[in-house]
């Protein structure tokens, strides 16, 4: 037999996983980035490194984004959290958002994903670009779902 308390906990997963989902295509794609800091959080590629232009280049832009898509997260958070029992503590909630800050702000500095990718056999999947796919693209939001899931146990469990 399930306790109220295993089933309190799964309804709180449940419920965070699917808000910090939908948070991430609202946050990422419409309301969390500009088109400066996707054009420029990147920044810069090895070829401008090699060239002497600072690697911190480009942190000002993904920086920026991460704290635009983190304040769309929370008050998506903090929305539901007022309208459902939901069962989350305060320290759950930063050490959650803290993973998904750092783990975001990380791949999509870009040059993580391509190293990934030329390192796991898929090195022209990082290059793909046709037929409206891109696999740099594809494997970002991969890796963003995969560190919001873990935020998620994070904001549930602790």
């Amino acid at each position: 037999m399930t306790s109220i308390e295993q089933v309190t906990v799964l309804a709180t997963f449940g419920t965070v996983w699917a808000v910090l989902s939908v948070g991430h295509n609202l946050a990422d794609h419409v309301f969390g980035q500009s088109d400066r800091q996707a054009a420029n959080k990147g920044a810069p590629s090895a070829t401008d490194v090699a060239d002497g232009v600072s690697p911190r280049k480009g942190w000002g832009a993904c920086l920026e984004h991460v704290a635009q898509y983190h304040l769309v997260m929370a008050v998506m958070l903090a929305l539901v959290w007022a309208v459902l029992p939901l069962q989350m503590s305060w320290t759950g909630l930063a050490a959650g958002l803290a993973v998904s800050a750092v783990t975001h702000a990380f791949f999509d500095r870009r040059w993580p994903v391509r190293w990934l990718l030329q390192h796991t056999g898929s090195p022209d999947f990082a290059e793909l670009r046709t037929a409206g796919m891109n696999g740099m693209y594809l494997t970002d939001q991969a890796l963003h779902q995969t560190a919001l899931l873990v935020s998620a146990l994070l904001i549930t469990l602790v």
